[in-house]
């Protein structure tokens, strides 16, 4: 059994063309960005602890009837 061989001619094979210019960041942004970055983490992280507690608070605090009332 043969392989497929592709043949492509020299006529039809596109140049570089242009350049793609490097999206340039001066360093300035690059810090603003990643302060933003780990603020958001923090947000993050402070809003599910402060979820997680209130939800452990409630089921601690959560009216049950004592096996002596039932």
């Amino acid at each position: 059994m043969k392989g497929k061989i592709k043949v492509i001619k020299r006529n039809n094979v596109s140049g570089p063309g242009k350049p793609v210019k490097a999206e340039y960041k001066t360093k300035r942004q690059t810090a603003r960005e990643a302060v933003s970055t780990v603020t958001n983490w923090v947000s993050e992280f402070q809003a599910r602890k402060r979820d997680e507690t209130k939800a452990a608070f409630e089921t601690l605090l959560a009216v049950k009837p004592q096996p002596s009332e039932l």
